[in-house]
């Protein structure tokens, strides 16, 4: 939760100025979306991490889990601060190989962990998706 707070300080400042000037792909959900979805994801990542623990040997599958919250943590301020939408691409789609490796790591030591990652797993490729779509359409930007 910590890092959704975080993310959002960092955000909240720069979605009413830079971002709004952006062309957005289709499919761009509305902006109050996000926070109630990043909230959902972030409680059922935590449960996950949680039932994992629970579990022995279970060590490399938190610290996958760890590195991919690391990384999903950056791609805020890479985006939305840095305004350096090609290397958020590039970040997230590591982040996405981070999230496959956590959730296969996760499936070996509780089912109902690796079930709560997917939704995430999920929303990270359609964040990946809208990154792309971003970069693409305002590459002449900035």
């Amino acid at each position: 939760m910590l890092v959704g707070t975080v993310d959002g300080m960092l955000t909240a400042p720069v979605i009413r100025g830079w971002y709004l000037s952006l062309i957005r792909p289709l499919g761009t959900p509305p902006n109050w979306l996000f926070g109630p979805v990043w909230s959902v994801l972030y409680v059922m990542i935590a449960v996950a991490a949680w039932l994992v623990w629970r579990q022995p040997f279970h060590r490399r599958a938190l610290r996958l889990w760890g590195w991919q919250l690391l990384l999903n943590a950056l791609w805020t301020p890479l985006f939305f601060n840095l305004h350096m939408l090609g290397a958020a691409l590039v970040e997230v789609l590591l982040l996405i190989g981070l999230e496959v490796l956590t959730l296969l790591a996760f499936r070996r030591r509780a089912t109902l962990a690796a079930i709560l990652m997917l939704p995430y797993l999920l929303w990270t490729c359609y964040a990946a998706y809208l990154n792309a779509g971003f970069w693409w359409l305002n590459r002449g930007q900035g």
